[in-house]
C-alpha cells in the first residue's frame, strides 16, 4: 500500500510538474484567500456522471442553490448545497480548509444520502485556476481524482471534478457545476 501510495504522489507529482499547473516554488505562495470569490449565494446548474467508465456514460442534470460562508476568518469556508432532478433531492456540504505550512487547500465532501466525509482533494491555485487531487475507489478500482476549479468572475465560476483509471493519462469527467451568483 506504500509503495502504491508513493507512486501516486510521484506521478500527481510528475503531473503538475510537467503540465505547469504548480511547480515547488508556487507552494510557498500564500493562498489563504484563493477561495474568496466562493462566499456567499449561488445559483447552480450541475451535470453528474453516474459511471464514467460505463461504455455509454449516463449523465443527471440538478439544479438548486449553493450557499457559502467563511469560517475561520477565511482560512477555512463551509459550502451548503441543495439541488433537484429527475433522481430527487441532493443535500450536500463542503468543507474548505486552508493549510498555511503547505500553502495548499483541502476540500472535503459530504453527502446527506450517506453522511460519509470523502477522501479529501488537496492543492493550490495558480493563475486564477485551482486544481485539487487525491485518488479514491470507484467500483472496487484505484482512481485518480482531479477538482478544477475555473471561469472565475464576480459572478461565475465553474467547478469540474474528473476521474483516471489509468494514473492520469486520461481523465473522465464526472461532475459538472456551473455557478452564477444569487443576486
Amino acid at each position: 500500500m506504500k509503495k502504491i501510495f508513493s507512486a501516486v504522489l510521484s506521478l500527481l507529482f510528475a503531473f503538475t510538474y510537467n503540465t505547469g499547473i504548480a511547480s515547488p516554488a508556487d507552494s510557498l505562495r500564500d493562498g489563504q484567500h484563493d477561495f474568496d470569490f466562493n462566499f456567499g449565494n449561488w445559483k447552480t446548474h450541475i451535470l453528474r456522471c453516474q459511471d464514467p467508465f460505463a461504455a455509454t456514460p449516463k449523465w443527471i442534470e440538478l439544479n438548486g442553490t449553493v450557499t457559502v460562508r467563511k469560517v475561520w476568518n477565511g482560512r477555512a469556508q463551509l459550502e451548503e448545497i441543495e439541488a433537484d432532478g429527475p433522481t430527487g433531492h441532493f443535500e450536500g456540504a463542503t468543507l474548505f480548509l486552508y493549510n498555511p505550512q503547505s500553502h495548499q487547500w483541502s476540500q472535503n465532501f459530504a453527502s446527506s444520502s450517506d453522511g460519509q466525509i470523502s477522501t479529501p482533494t488537496i492543492g493550490e491555485f495558480k493563475n486564477g485556476r485551482g486544481e485539487l487531487f487525491c485518488q479514491e475507489t470507484f467500483n472496487g478500482k484505484a482512481v485518480l481524482v482531479r477538482g478544477v476549479w475555473s471561469d472565475i468572475l464576480t459572478d461565475s465560476h465553474s467547478y469540474e471534478e474528473f476521474v483516471s483509471a489509468d494514473g492520469g493519462k486520461n481523465w473522465q469527467p464526472v461532475f459538472v457545476a456551473k455557478l452564477t451568483r444569487d443576486k
